[in-house]
């Protein structure tokens, strides 16, 4: 760190006193470095050192990395060996021009497998794009396509898919056209479809005959299969599938009046579409069996 206190500079490299330190480096680097090394007029004028008198001084140009000039395309680099400026379009000695880069083509981009001349590539997009036009233009082609997407996942009926292509204004005669293909490949199917409807919704909920051939007709499936599909269910497991219901919402009813429990259970089973006689008969089952556990259980407490 420079002491303020401590002389410096041109006075004490004049002094030329041993114990005044090393010279000034900073005023000696700050002479202009054009000089030439070994004129006489490099030493200051109070006295300081020239730059052939300090040991190991360079100027900037001496260095490795220093003063390079810039190349720019304004001043093109002259030829050590001709003296001329270069030609920057050309390519390297002896080679001539340099070939020029093709134009449309990006350096480094490798080129897909469809790339090909610009009028190709347009043919190819226009086609494609009349094929597509004319498959949406094409009744029998959109109505099969709705048909299959209806049909994904879900069975439907006649009636249903029918009644969809109406709706995406699919001309009858070739709604009636693709309809008649589908039965004859077995994607539709009402039979098969009315079997498979009882089965679940008796089972998951419950139904009994009337709901069940209600929900089959609103579907478009005509008489013949739905009396078909409905012997599937027999009186036997309709009683037990209306016991099971009962059975599960009498608890929520206790604390109430006899003639509202009865109502409230039979009006359940009314809209599962049991009839009025077999819900009285399975209510007041229910209800007996209840009430006869419950004296025995009173019973047993007393005697306990």
């Amino acid at each position: 760190m420079h002491d303020p206190a401590r002389p410096s500079g041109p006075a004490v490299a004049a002094a030329g006193s041993d114990d005044s330190g090393p010279p000034d480096w900073f005023a000696a680097a700050a002479l202009p470095e054009d000089r030439p090394r070994d004129d006489a007029s490099t030493e200051g004028a109070a006295g300081a050192p020239a730059l052939t008198d300090v040991p190991g001084l360079r100027t900037a140009a001496e260095l490795a990395g220093g003063r390079r000039r810039r190349r720019t395309a304004l001043a093109p680099e002259a030829d050590p060996h001709t003296g001329s400026a270069a030609d920057p379009s050309a390519g390297p000695a002896g080679d001539g021009p340099a070939p020029a880069r093709p134009a449309g083509r990006r350096r480094g981009r490798r080129p897909a497998d469809g790339d090909g001349p610009p009028e190709a590539s347009t043919a190819t997009a226009r086609s494609g794009r009349g094929a597509r036009a004319a498959q949406d233009t094409d009744p029998e082609s959109r109505a099969r396509d709705i048909c299959l997407r209806l049909l994904t996942g879900t069975p439907r009926t006649r009636r249903q898919l029918a009644d969809a292509l109406r709706k995406r204004e699919i001309p009858d005669d070739v709604a009636t056209g693709v309809l008649d293909r589908f039965e004859e490949v077995g994607l539709i199917d009402d039979g098969a479809f009315a079997e498979a409807w009882v089965d679940a919704r008796h089972a998951q909920r419950g139904l009994a005959r009337r709901a069940l051939g209600r929900e089959l007709r609103n579907r478009g499936v005509s008489g013949e299969l739905v009396e078909a599909a409905l012997t599937r269910v027999d009186p036997e497991d309709e009683a037990a599938s209306a016991r099971v219901l009962v059975d599960r919402r009498l608890p929520a009813t206790r604390g109430l009046e006899p003639q509202v429990r009865i109502r409230r259970l039979v009006a359940m089973l009314a809209r599962r579409g049991y009839a009025e006689g077999l819900a009285f008969r399975v209510v007041r089952e229910a209800m007996g069996e209840e009430d006869t556990l419950g004296e025995e259980g009173e019973g047993f407490g007393e005697d306990w």
